[in-house]
């Protein structure tokens, strides 16, 4: 399994770093949207389960991973950019499938909301649309390390909060990452969490109501920072979703252990299935009849 890798022109403004990973007998492609402070390697466990049933892409954002050496970094990205990008790689890789993870989600529901015409369905991983106790804490604990550069304590604050349930290994390779980024990616997340903050939340449920596709959100059912109770409350939002609690994971579900990542592979595989693709078809073909008549 290896990738086919370019670095993208994105409206003039930004060079990004993609994966592509092809499968000759994949009918559908899925692209991976990262969460903070993440890059493409993220995703290695992901793309276990999902290639070759699906032709996988993914991507470093300009301030990350491999994308970072090709762009200037003189200001900080917004969700709304971010969101432009994903349209404009959804374009170029005709993309049918999106998932996201963590605060990934952001940019991944903003760029639904502009109802792209490729994209079928969504799943958003580790997600709600609420700031709750347990990540009120978090961010305002993590806006004080990334904005004094406190490289060290990023690391441990990660691996003591939503990392808490990772196995060791996993911890140690997050502490490293976090703890060798540059300034300016700690700017930008700096950018990112007092966005959150000021917004509390409201920045995710004010365009949910325009996706017109299904959306599926998984939770780890350990995960207090983005829990599956708050995630529901996309019910009130969203027209067309359902949720999945991933047993005994907590925020970084398929990473945490192998039956999280059964359980993780089995969710996402049911619902982006050829069969539940029919189904939706079918129930849009119906709406469609009965607006016309």
């Amino acid at each position: 399994m290896k990738a086919e890798t370019a670095v993208l022109d994105i409206q003039g403004q930004y060079r990004v770093y993609t994966e592509h990973y092809r499968a000759d007998a994949a009918e559908q492609t899925i692209i991976l949207v990262n969460g903070s402070l993440s890059t493409t390697a993220s995703f290695a466990q992901t793309v276990r389960y999902l290639y070759p049933q699906f032709n996988v892409v993914l991507f470093d954002l300009p301030y990350a991973g491999q994308s970072r050496a090709h762009n200037s970094h003189t200001r900080p990205i917004s969700r709304e950019e971010e969101a432009d990008i994903l349209l404009e790689l959804i374009e170029h890789f005709a993309c049918d499938l999106v998932l996201s993870f963590s605060w990934g989600g952001i940019a991944t529901l903003q760029a639904l909301a502009r109802q792209p015409r490729r994209i079928r369905k969504a799943v958003i991983n580790s997600f709600s649309p609420v700031i709750n106790a347990a990540m009120q804490d978090y961010l305002e604990r993590g806006l004080q390390v990334l904005s004094a550069c406190e490289r060290d304590n990023i690391g441990a604050l990660l691996n003591d909060t939503i990392g808490k349930h990772l196995p060791s290994l996993f911890k140690r390779f997050n502490h490293r990452h976090v703890a060798t980024l540059h300034d300016y990616e700690y700017r930008q997340m700096g950018f990112h969490v007092e966005t959150v903050l000021n917004m509390d939340g409201r920045s995710c449920v004010s365009f949910a109501g325009a996706i017109d596709i299904p959306l599926l959100f998984v939770n780890g059912e350990w995960d207090e920072y983005t829990s599956a109770a708050d995630a529901r409350q996309f019910a009130q939002h969203v027209r067309h979703c359902s949720f999945q609690s991933v047993q005994q994971a907590g925020h970084f579900l398929d990473m945490e252990h192998k039956a999280a990542w059964l359980q993780t592979r089995n969710s996402l595989l049911a619902f982006l299935s050829p069969s539940h693709n029919s189904l939706i078809h079918t129930f849009r073909q119906h709406q469609a009849h009965a607006l016309a008549g």
